[in-house]
């Protein structure tokens, strides 16, 4: 028989990935070898954790794919450890998928395939399966219960970055014997020569009664470098130059600076992506938690940088300022969702517009403060807005054309002939057959002489990691050699128009489609604006690799929110 080998490793176990997989793939051998099996395919996810359900761990999603293909090569599939394959319910919900296209599950714990039929096998793997939720909540809990400790009675800094003011210093070798034997050494944080007097300031200022726009505006006019300027190689990714109002506000919400540690401010949570769908899983949810949820050091962990009662202050100042009585956020006001959130970009300053309602309307945003516009030296009112019903029918009109009729027949016809000439080009200059033919010989004879070494009493585990490397090795070749061995196909007539009417048919329900799903169409075809409000234009166009086409449309109706 021809086996697919399917395991799994997360960095929640670990463990090295090579080692996990050659053991896993060891004992599915010696379960499927004395009936004479073998190993013709390998899928293995690395560090994706066991909660995820198999269509959303790529290596899972496939083998699942293998499965519902007429030509998969492999008769069923073994799994090493049925604790790492399957979490909670998923067994229930991915083996019918087997027995459906008349493929066997091998596992260790049943001693061969799973009967379908069989009660006691599914009550076998529903007890693994619980087993496997069962240990990645001890895990959870051993980990928060570990840093609860460590935070509250010794105050050791946990990683992350340091927030902005302290700077890292060495405390010493590790406590855990096995990693200081590593190298691996705790730190602490001190204070940053540089920034600590800026974190002073801050609070000085606020408590004194400044608001925090204020704030940002003196720092940025006395030559102060912001968080992102000041440290530009975790920065990297923004772009702005200026005191903003939300790193003051974080600054100002950030209790470390009393000299406690402090955990537990945020909680991730598991939210169901689809109530409707549960075999989707579900995905991280950063939440932040309630202060009186935060574990404090009992003793001071640091020196700090302002007194406890200066930033009792600085809290009370927020809640009494603020607008929601709690961080000074505004709440939301709008249910509906913005089409084309992330999709405009300012033509003046290159940033995304933001949406923003007003009187009663939808607006995309473009705030730029007087500091922003005198440093980056362009022509940037304080505000600019742009009308999402202004904009909405002729974007649609725009895609309508676009990616419709003759136009979107003329434009696949382009990109598979292009595609296709690429493809042939590879192809013809990559004709290795014999080398790849060599190398799985070689990758044959390696093995026979590491399962003969094996049966002469060698190292199983080893032996088991350079079988595996080899078979790595093998598969790779082999799947490369099928590749040079089919030339690319050119998409005929006959499929680039289906292709054509498929998007034809998805443009013609736009005009009436529900506002969410039409957010989600404009992001996966890849739309994206740019706004000119000099000429009162929007460049629209719907971005690929391979082209871009572009049409300007030009808004109609007042832009200015405050018109009635």
């Amino acid at each position: 028989m021809r086996f697919a080998f399917y395991g799994r490793v997360s960095t929640e176990d670990q463990q090295d990935p090579q080692a996990s997989k050659a053991w896993q793939l060891s004992r599915a051998r010696s379960l499927i070898e004395p009936a004479g099996g073998e190993v013709v395919a390998e899928f293995f996810d690395i560090g994706l954790s066991r909660s995820l359900p198999w269509k959303r761990r790529p290596e899972a999603t496939r083998l699942l794919d293998a499965i519902k293909s007429a030509g998969r090569g492999f008769d069923a599939v073994v799994i090493g450890e049925p604790q790492r394959a399957f979490y909670g319910s998923q067994f229930g919900m991915t083996f019918p998928v087997f027995v459906h296209y008349g493929v066997g599950l091998w596992v260790p714990e049943v001693g061969g395939a799973i009967d379908p039929g069989s009660d006691a096998h599914d009550l076998v793997m529903a007890l693994y399966g619980g087993m496997s939720k069962g240990e990645r909540s001890r895990i959870k809990i051993r980990v928060r219960s570990a840093m609860k400790a460590q935070t509250e009675l010794e105050g050791r800094y946990l990683g992350g970055r340091p927030p902005y003011g302290y700077r890292l210093a060495d405390a010493g070798p590790h406590p855990n014997p096995g990693k200081a034997a590593e190298g691996k050494r705790l730190h602490r944080l001190e204070p940053d020569p540089v920034t600590a007097p800026v974190v002073r300031r801050i609070f000085e200022e606020y408590a004194a009664g400044r608001g925090m726009t204020t704030i940002a505006r003196g720092l940025t006019q006395d030559g102060i470098l912001c968080p992102s300027a000041y440290d530009r190689e975790r920065n990297s990714h923004r772009k702005t130059q200026v005191w903003e109002l939300s790193a003051v506000r974080a600054i100002l919400r950030n209790p470390r600076y009393t000299g406690r540690q402090v955990w537990n401010k945020q909680r991730t949570d598991e939210v169901l992506i689809d109530v409707e769908d549960i075999a989707l899983g579900h995905e991280d949810k950063q939440r932040w938690n309630d202060p009186s949820q935060w574990v404090w050091s009992q003793q001071q962990a640091h020196t700090p940088l302002i007194a406890a009662d200066l930033y009792e202050r600085a809290q009370s100042a927020i809640k009494t300022r603020g607008t929601n009585g709690e961080v000074g956020r505004a709440p939301r006001r709008s249910v509906r969702p913005y089409l084309f959130r992330g999709l405009i970009e300012c033509g003046l300053c290159g940033r995304n517009m933001v949406g923003n309602p007003n009187h009663g309307r939808l607006y995309y945003r473009c705030k730029a403060s007087r500091d922003f516009v005198r440093q980056h030296e362009i022509a940037h009112p304080p505000v600019l807005y742009l009308r999402e019903d202004t904009i909405t029918e002729p974007v649609d009109r725009f895609l309508r054309e676009e990616l419709t009729g003759d136009t979107l027949t003329a434009t696949l016809r382009g990109l598979a002939d292009a595609h296709y000439r690429a493809e042939l080009a590879r192809h013809q200059g990559a004709d290795q057959t014999h080398h790849l033919r060599q190398t799985i010989e070689d990758c044959d004879a390696k093995i026979k002489r590491y399962r003969a070494a094996l049966d002469a009493g060698g190292d199983p585990v080893l032996i088991a990691s350079w079988i595996s490397e080899t078979s790595t090795e093998r598969d790779n070749a082999t799947a490369a050699l099928r590749l040079s061995a089919a030339p690319p196909q050119r998409l005929n007539e006959g499929q680039i128009t289906a292709i054509a009417d498929g998007l034809g048919s998805l443009m013609t329900v736009l005009r009436d489609a529900d506002p969410r799903d039409k957010a989600e169409l404009y992001s996966r075809i890849g739309l994206r604006m740019t706004y000119r409000p000099g000429l009162e234009t929007l460049k629209a166009e719907v971005v690929s690799d391979d082209f871009g086409r572009v049409l300007n449309v030009c808004p109609r109706g007042d832009l200015n929110p405050h018109a009635r």
